[in-house]
């Protein structure tokens, strides 16, 4: 099993670039669980036909008989393993809090073990690199992290600080820096800016994303770009990086 956290700054495209790897990588024959670890609890969205899924913090709010993983895992396109963790009630509790308690109970319930993925793709925001965003990277749930940028200041600004907690953790056994992932956005001098960023991080460029309709497209839908386009040149960009992440060693 690899398990792979992707990280960036919200808005970036993170969760649909890790949904459209999914799809990919389910279409090669993995079996997939995304985890989505966000508090707007949409990273599957594109893996459900656009709908929303019960979160883990909700079944754990709500649920009067004990917890059991089929409260907690939907399956997606192609028996994509979905799941989200949810947050707090609005302006009550900490997000990060709420992604720790999300974990522990998919550990305690013994998830992996149970649907043996090939591959777990956690999303994760970026923006704050607290305590319980940072848990993908610290307890031993991830293997690599990727980071999904931009050639905008604010995406590159959030890139840095990624980089940082993980060199914070070096020496401990977590996740190392697996590159970045650059997703257009057509700035000015956007591959030059990345490939900066990069450099002063100490990671490549792993794989580029042109910006292309096809992608808005397909989440009008509720898809992915494999689900929606599978013929399309789109789609095969996310397959080739796809197949880069599942075969590069964990």
């Amino acid at each position: 099993m690899k398990k792979i956290a992707l990280y960036g700054k919200g808005g970036i495209g993170k969760s649909t670039t890790v949904s459209n790897l999914s799809a990919a990588l389910s279409m090669a024959g993995f079996t997939v669980m995304q985890i989505g670890c966000d508090p707007k609890a949409d990273s599957t969205r594109n893996l459900t036909g656009g709908r929303s899924i019960p979160t883990v913090l909700d079944a754990l709010r709500e649920k009067t008989d004990p917890v059991v993983l089929e409260d907690l895992v939907t399956e997606g396109f192609n028996g994509i393993l979905c799941v989200e963790a949810g947050g707090p009630t609005p302006g009550i509790g900490c997000a990060g809090r709420g992604i720790i308690a999300a974990f522990e109970k998919l550990e305690e319930l013994a998830a992996y073990e149970t649907f043996r993925p090939d591959l777990v793709l956690y999303d994760v925001l970026g923006d704050v690199v607290c305590g319980g965003f940072a848990m993908p990277m610290r307890e031993g749930y991830a293997d690599e992290v990727l980071i999904v940028s931009s050639g905008e200041m604010m995406a590159l600004y959030a890139a840095h600080n990624i980089a940082k907690a993980i060199k914070n953790f070096a020496g401990r056994g977590y996740a190392t820096l697996g590159g970045l992932i650059l997703n257009r956005r057509n700035v000015q001098d956007e591959r030059a800016l990345v490939e900066q960023a990069a450099v002063e991080i100490g990671a490549g460029i792993i794989g580029e994303i042109p910006r292309c309709s096809l992608v808005q497209d397909a989440e009008a839908q509720g898809k992915t770009v494999l689900e929606a386009f599978p013929e399309s040149e789109m789609s095969g960009i996310y397959r080739s990086l796809a197949a880069r992440i599942a075969a590069e060693p964990s």
